[in-house]
Parts: C-alpha cells; sequence; structure tokens
C-alpha cells in the first residue's frame, strides 16, 4: 500500500491544489495530513474545505490548536519582539478570516491518527509544538517513536523534511533503588522518523511544496518536491494584508528572523 502524508499547508491553497494532482498521478491508496492547516497563509477557509471534502484524515496543528483555544495555547518563543508581533498579526488575520464552520472543523482534530504500526502527529507525540528536528540525539528521538508504540512516526512543523532511521539502538537504563543499582539494557527494533516538510511554507531552501510517499510494502520513503505559482500565493498575502516578510520567505523557501532585539526575550502569547 503506497500512503502520501503532507504537512503544514498553512492557508496555501495553491500550493495544496499541486500537491493533490501530484498525489494523483502516483496512484496512493491513502493520504493522511498532519495538520496546520492555517496560518501564515492567504485562503484558511478555501484549504479547510478542500481537506474536509475529500475527507483526508487530519491531525490537529499547532496553528489549528491556537485558533480554536486562542492565542494563550502557544508554548513557542519568538527570536525578537518583531517577529512575535508579526506572529500576532497572523493570528488575528486567520481568527477574523476563518469561518464558524471551518473553526469548529479545526476543533474536532485528533491530536494522532493511528495506521497499523505508522503513528501520525504534528510536532511529535509530546506536543503539537515539539520540534523533532533532525539532530536530536538518537535516545530522544527513539523515545518519541516507542512512546507511541510505533515503528514509523510521521511529523511536521518543521517545514523541512527528512528520513531519520535508528538502527539497533542499545539503552541502558540504571535505578538506584536504596543503595543498590540496578541495571536494564535492551535493543530496541529499527525505527523510523519521516518528516514530512511543508507543502504551503518550506524552509529547505526552495520554495517549492513537499510531501513523502510511504510504501508499506518494502518500508521506502519517497520525498517528493512539488513546483507551483508560488507567486500567486505571494501576491494574495501582500493583497490581503497579512506581513510582506512572509511573501519573501515563501517565495525564498527560508525561514526569516531577525537578531534578537531582547536575548531574554520570550513570547508572550
Amino acid at each position: 500500500m503506497k500512503i502520501a502524508v503532507l504537512s503544514c499547508i498553512h492557508g496555501n491553497y495553491e500550493a495544496l491544489n499541486a500537491v493533490l494532482s501530484d498525489i494523483d498521478h502516483h496512484n496512493t491508496d491513502k493520504v493522511f495530513c498532519l495538520g496546520d492547516l492555517v496560518g501564515y497563509g492567504p485562503y484558511p477557509n478555501a484549504v479547510v474545505e478542500m481537506i474536509r471534502s475529500l475527507d483526508i484524515p487530519t491531525c490537529q496543528g499547532c496553528w489549528d490548536e491556537d485558533i480554536v483555544e486562542g492565542l494563550n495555547a502557544c508554548e513557542c518563543s519568538y527570536p525578537s519582539v518583531l517577529a512575535e508581533a508579526r506572529g500576532k498579526q497572523a493570528h488575528e488575520w486567520t481568527n477574523r478570516e476563518v469561518n464558524p464552520e471551518v473553526r469548529e472543523f479545526l476543533a474536532q482534530l485528533p491530536f494522532s491518527l493511528r495506521e497499523d504500526n505508522l503513528c501520525f502527529v504534528h510536532g511529535s507525540p509530546n506536543s503539537q509544538h515539539e520540534y523533532l528536528l533532525p539532530e536530536i540525539d538518537a535516545f530522544t528521538a527513539l523515545e518519541r517513536v516507542m512512546s507511541d508504540g510505533a515503528e514509523v512516526l510521521f511529523c511536521g512543523h518543521t517545514h523541512v523534511p527528512y528520513v531519520r532511521t535508528l538502527q539497533d539502538s542499545h539503552l541502558q537504563v540504571q535505578v538506584k533503588q536504596s543503595s543498590e543499582v540496578k541495571s536494564r539494557q535492551f535493543t530496541a527494533a529499527v525505527k523510523r522518523i519521516v518528516n514530512a516538510g511543508s507543502v504551503g511554507e518550506p524552509r529547505h531552501g526552495r520554495p517549492n511544496a513537499t510531501y513523502v510517499i510511504y510504501d508499506t510494502e518494502n518500508q521506502q520513503v519517497t520525498l517528493r518536491e512539488v513546483e507551483y505559482d508560488y507567486q500567486k500565493t505571494c501576491a494574495a498575502i501582500i493583497e490581503k494584508g497579512l506581513p510582506p516578510i512572509f511573501a519573501w520567505r515563501l517565495a525564498r523557501g527560508l525561514e526569516f528572523a531577525e537578531r534578537a532585539d531582547d536575548p531574554t526575550h520570550v513570547c508572550e502569547r
């Protein structure tokens, strides 16, 4: 069975259409979405309506949660006061833009999804806001996969696609009980973390949308990169009054953040 996994659409309807067309060409059997349907992009309602009309199983992303629960749901920290101001502006715009049906749909999205030995989450099994970066230490990576009893953990949130294989992992746990230290050792079977990247706001250095195809028969992961008319989305971002820097970073496939105005500053949401 071939499974397509997409994430982080962020209101980018043009990118979503291009990815869905690419998925059709590859004759996949199922499609899963890892959330963040809204935020940053100019067409949150259209994106949600498309996902909903196709009945694509979807996890709740951090932006989806924040639009439902309010700004205080966020656990992030911004690198600067300017970055935080842009984040608040995007939240306020999206909050005004989404219709009641979309808000209701986002509210009922599950935290995670399962398909046999596969687990699907937005950030990690711990939180929609946790970044499973490719360079996290092996013990943490293995714990995140094993915590949900999965063989393969699909995630998004970082906007950078990658595949990480945790092979022949030897773990040792020591527990001190009274004056005696007891040690347990075990070897974990091969586990994998697959990050789908981002459909609507890629940060891998190019504006192309990304997603993954997973073949359950041979465990092969294919990272797909899809070209689309990103300039149309950039123009809509500016036209609708969202921060122009969102168009700049979409066109370049990069994150953008100034150096911190105050190194001690953290997100106040």
